[in-house]
């Protein structure tokens, strides 16, 4: 398939779409996807390009995250997971994250169905380590997720634990590497699961899983290694005691919700020579029509007049709510990828295709001017 063609044909769909309401997505039910609206610009998407001595950067800064694949929110097929994957891949997308904790191996099952069918050199694929997977005839733990695989999972932070982490998500996903491990959910925000204070499981992690991934990224065995976390203490903490290269902040920069990241976090990451992936860059779909903020599906008072807003600044510039929010989270230097979800083939295309669209300067203007984003908040060029 031509990559180019096909992403500006999605684009150009979207553009001859009328105005839409921010709910429609939300009354569709799970895998509805919002128009596409705005002029499609002739851009493929961005790469990282390699730099000579530099940390290592996803293929593309446009990537999937796996948690709709694992069953998250809703079940979905493991047909209509290899489609979205497939169309992922047709549309250019070389970035893909997934976890063991992600429908309890069932994200990386469906990842590797579609990925072991490509050359590894030309994906960048990042999973993630701190629970072990262990098969069950029993009652399964409460978690998020639907129709998840039988197993139990436990904390495990050591380098032992870590080992025995990469190999099974090796085995799950079924292919020859992996580019990028995060340590995950170690965070102040999951401490109820962590069974303890995040401090005692960090300490855990300093001398076990960090130590283990530097090893494991001289040896060659991996790329790069770093704190896929909701909340930004984990990741400044790791930067003061260890050597880390990436970091997936979810929860974090958003369109509506980033202020602490853009000021306190960034800049950190920044100044180590790290890179930040970000995570749930549409709040879970808050941002793309769904009344559903992030993961445990409570939506803050102050969140729908804000989205309100600035619906209504886009409204005005012709360009849809999904566009800017994935366009505005891309934007700062530091960040090297965004990964949204997608359950849907449609829902990935429309991904794909936003990030073609030619966004006004004027709105970026605009936003700033009512204060809905920080006025030195990076935005598109153009």
């Amino acid at each position: 398939m031509n990559t180019r063609r096909h992403f500006l044909s999605v684009a150009a769909a979207g553009t001859a779409a009328l105005a839409a309401s921010p709910l429609m997505a939300q009354a569709a039910g799970p895998g509805s996807v919002l128009p596409t609206r705005g002029r499609a610009a002739a851009t493929p998407l961005r790469g990282n390009p390699a730099q000579p001595g530099g940390r290592y950067r996803p293929l593309t800064r446009l990537g999937l995250g796996g948690v709709a694949i694992g069953n998250g929110f809703a079940a979905s097929t493991d047909a209509q997971s290899e489609q979205t994957l497939a169309a992922a891949y047709a549309a250019g997308v070389r970035c893909f994250d997934t976890s063991p904790w992600y429908g309890l191996g069932l994200s990386e099952r469906r990842f590797g169905h579609h990925l072991h069918t490509h050359p590894a050199r030309d994906y960048t694929l990042s999973t993630k380590v701190g629970r072990l997977l262990t098969a069950t005839r029993g009652e399964l733990q409460d978690t998020m997720w639907q129709d998840p695989s039988p197993f139990h999972y436990r904390y495990d932070y050591s380098a032992d634990g870590v080992r025995r982490s990469v190999e099974d998500s090796l085995n799950r996903l079924g292919v020859s590497q992996l580019d990028v491990v995060f340590i995950h959910d170690l965070s102040p925000d999951n401490e109820k699961d962590l069974g303890m204070p995040w401090e005692q499981r960090f300490a855990e992690a300093a001398k076990g899983a960090m130590p283990a991934l530097t090893r494991m990224r001289e040896e060659g065995l991996i790329k790069a290694w770093g704190f896929g976390v909701n909340r930004p203490e984990p990741a400044l903490r790791a930067i003061a005691e260890a050597d880390p290269d990436i970091f997936l902040l979810a929860c974090q920069y958003s369109l509506l919700d980033h202020d602490e990241a853009l000021h306190a976090t960034f800049p950190k990451i920044a100044a180590h020579g790290a890179s930040v992936v970000v995570g749930s860059p549409l709040l879970a779909g808050y941002l793309a029509g769904r009344d559903r903020y992030l993961y445990d599906g409570t939506v803050p008072s102050w969140a729908p007049e804000k989205r309100a807003k600035v619906q209504a600044v886009c409204d005005r510039h012709g360009v849809d709510l999904r566009t800017v929010a994935l366009q505005f989270a891309d934007a700062p230097e530091v960040v090297s990828a965004i990964i949204p979800g997608a359950r849907t083939a449609e829902q990935v295309q429309a991904n794909v295709a936003s990030m073609a669209i030619a966004v006004p300067s004027g709105l970026w203007a605009e936003l700033k001017q009512e204060r809905l984003i920080a006025e030195d908040a990076p935005v598109p060029a153009g």
